[in-house]
C-alpha cells in the first residue's frame, strides 16, 4: 500500500517503512505527526481525492530536525558594478512513516 501526500507545497509518494525529508514542521523529535493532506491511496484499490482523499490520513514519527545543504546564489549585472551572493540552508524534517489509514 502506497500514499501521495502533500507537504509544504510538495507531493511525496510514501510507503510503510519508508523516510522522507520535508521542509520544517516545527514538531520534537520523536513525536508523532498525523498528515492529513493524501491525495491518493493506492494498493488493490485506488482512491483519488478531489483534491483529497476523504477520510484517509498518515501517520508519520518525527526522526531529527535538521538544516540542508548550503546553497549559494549569485546575482550579476554586467557594465553596472552590481553583483550581490547570498547563501542559505534550508530547515528540514525527517519523518519516518508508520502507517496509512484510508
Amino acid at each position: 500500500m502506497y500514499a501521495i501526500i502533500e507537504s509544504g507545497s510538495k507531493q511525496y509518494r510514501v510507503a510503510i517503512g519508508d523516510t522522507i525529508t520535508v521542509d520544517n514542521l516545527n514538531a520534537e523529535a520523536g513525536s508523532e505527526l498525523t498528515l492529513d493532506r493524501v491525495l491518493l491511496v493506492g494498493g488493490d484499490e485506488v482512491k483519488v481525492g478531489a483534491p483529497v482523499v476523504d477520510g484517509a490520513s498518515v501517520t508519520a514519527k518525527v526522526v531529527d530536525n535538521l538544516k540542508g545543504d548550503k546553497v549559494t546564489t549569485f546575482k550579476y549585472k554586467r557594465r553596472h558594478r552590481s553583483r550581490v551572493k547570498r547563501g542559505f540552508r534550508a530547515s528540514l524534517t525527517t519523518l519516518e512513516i508508520t502507517a496509512i489509514n484510508g
